[in-house]
């Protein structure tokens, strides 16, 4: 196939560039800035220049393509206005394709979210909440896999918060970050809640095995490790970094990232593995971590 992706310099999209590529297909790559025009082009993909925002880029780019998977979002957490201000891009971004895709059968992957299911691990069969600040992005999901109805091969790639690679990334790559910045690796609650992860890589190839044979409509966890607590994910940062590990105010790490940090929500992928036959086999984020450099 010929794929449109967005996001194609991101930590996720990034590996599914190479995911995609090596299995055969070719790739056009939404590129927002020259520097992310030349990267995409040096790992194989044709640049089209362009953001989330330029919805004429998009319909052209999803005019040409046998296919779209959607990784791209803002990185700007600090502030509740600032998600906002993501999510509404995004849901843009979403509409735009979907109404490129309907009524051709052609396949439409996106990133999501796991949910939050108190007492066990969430499974593809749970809703995602609406509820706060992000309640308008899980819409903007639903939006998508109810295009199954109008001709769109549409389905969701549902990440843990942690998506790592080499020891960075998500979740826990914040936590070092804060840690970097702080002195100390600092963790809400008394560090028994559990955090999904999975290697950046092994999310690669779900999004593609999605793209390949995914029925319209359906969700799939991209989810290896079911659920680390976290204060063993901060011990592990904390010996790398040399730093102290202790629990801190859960608003200490700020009004969108505390709350998060704070819930338990571990999550499972048994259905994805048995229906799509995806076998994740890169390393578990703890023993990721112990790649961090000091």
């Amino acid at each position: 196939m010929r794929v449109l992706l967005t996001g194609g310099t991101g930590l996720i999209g990034s590996a599914v560039v190479t995911e995609l590529l090596d299995h055969g297909h070719t790739v056009l790559a939404l590129a927002r800035s020259d520097a992310s025009a030349t990267a995409v082009g040096r790992a194989g993909a044709e640049p089209l220049r362009g953001g989330l925002a330029d919805l004429d880029v998009l319909r052209a780019g999803a005019d040409q393509v046998d296919g779209v998977i959607h990784t791209a979002f803002g990185k700007d957490y600090s502030s509740v206005e600032a998600v906002t201000a993501s999510i509404a891009e995004e849901t843009a971004a979403l509409e735009t394709l979907g109404s490129v895709l309907k009524g051709s059968d052609r396949p439409l992957v996106i990133a999501a979210g796991t949910p939050v299911v108190p007492g066990r691990p969430a499974t593809e069969a749970d809703p995602t909440s609406t509820d706060g600040p992000g309640g308008d992005r899980v819409r903007a999901s639903i939006a998508v896999l109810e295009l199954a109805t109008r001709g769109v091969r549409s389905s969701s790639i549902r990440l843990p918060r942690t998506v790592h690679n080499h020891g960075t990334g998500g979740f826990a790559g914040a936590l070092t970050q804060i840690a970097c910045q702080s002195g100390v690796v600092g963790y809400p609650g008394d560090g028994t809640q559990r955090w999904p992860a999975v290697h950046a890589l092994d999310a690669a190839q779900l999004f593609r095995l999605a793209l390949e044979q995914a029925p319209a409509g359906t969700a799939w966890h991209a989810v290896n490790d079911e659920g680390d607590q976290v204060r063993d994910i901060a011990t592990v940062i904390g010996r790398r970094l040399g730093l102290s590990v202790q629990p801190l105010p859960t608003e200490t790490f700020g009004p969108i990232m505390g709350p998060s940090f704070a819930a338990d929500q571990p999550a499972t992928s048994a259905h994805t593995r048995q229906a799509l036959g995806w076998k994740p086999q890169h390393p578990r984020l703890l023993d990721d971590l112990e790649n961090i450099e000091p």
